[in-house]
């Protein structure tokens, strides 16, 4: 099985990668895809895919820019970015796309770039992609309509143009909008959760050859690990409640879903 969405450049990992990587290979996880989400954890992603490359849960990496961190991206941060995404085990942009979830959320703390800024950026890293022949990998939160028409436009520039919604929050009645632009719709922990039904429904519905599996870690841990943090040895758990959900095998949904990865982000190119 491949976790497809995994941040393990994060401080929660630093001081047992290692132990981490070998227990996703005991649970049958054998590759693990690192996204950035700014230009510094860009760097660390596609340094951790070239260093892990031969582990028992080989890593691959992801580039770009976070939306609630869109106002970083300037000339020359793209340009770096372009630099990371030649590099042989860069396989997509990202993680990009659009939440409106943060700019309105008074006393956070920090600054998060507003929704203009945040359309402006995605639309400069898409282009990125199509320079690269890169898919995308979308963080979509609030942001459904924009984030569709977005993607839509690029899709009719670029025929080639395909990618995962990472995360998938837009409910069963976007789901056939996503699948209508060929994207892939990537599920998390929160499917193990007892209440939430709309991704259950999700679940049941998206076909099985656009199903990507992910943990998010350290984010979204599913049960009944939930509170703790997240790691690519859960992915089985998440592969589980699917096949429950779907009546199908564990088997059924590991083969599918690792052929998808491999298919959408060229894990076998190399």
């Amino acid at each position: 099985m491949i976790d497809t969405h995994v941040h393990l450049q994060l401080s929660q990992y630093k001081d047992d990668l290692m132990a981490v990587l070998d227990r996703a290979a005991a649970a049958g996880v054998h590759t693990a895809i690192v996204p950035g989400t700014k230009l510094e954890d860009s760097v660390a992603a596609a340094g951790l895919a070239a260093t892990y490359r031969d582990t028992a849960c080989s890593l691959y990496a992801t580039v770009g820019i976070h939306p609630t961190s869109a106002q970083t991206l300037t000339d020359d941060v793209l340009r770096a970015l372009a630099g990371l995404a030649s590099q042989p085990r860069v396989v997509a942009i990202g993680e990009i796309g659009l939440d409106y979830y943060w700019p309105k959320k008074k006393n956070r703390g920090w600054y998060c770039a507003p929704p203009d800024v945040q359309r402006d950026v995605l639309r400069h890293q898409l282009a990125l992609a199509t320079d690269f022949d890169l898919p995308v990998v979308v963080h979509d939160r609030e942001a459904h309509e924009d984030t569709l028409e977005i993607l839509g436009a690029w899709k009719r520039d670029n025929p080639r143009a395909r990618g995962v919604l990472h995360s998938y929050s837009g409910g069963p009645e976007l789901l056939q909008d996503v699948l209508d632009l060929g994207f892939y719709i990537g599920i998390d922990g929160p499917v193990t959760f007892r209440r939430a039904q709309d991704l259950h429904a999700v679940a049941r519905a998206v076909p099985l050859g656009r199903l990507l599996l992910e943990t998010d870690g350290p984010y979204l841990t599913p049960e009944p690990h939930r509170g703790r943090r997240n790691e690519p040895a859960y992915i089985p758990l998440i592969a589980m409640r699917i096949a429950e959900l779907k009546s199908l095998t564990v088997e059924q949904i590991a083969e599918a879903t690792t052929a998808n990865a491999e298919a959408l982000f060229g894990l076998l190119r190399e």
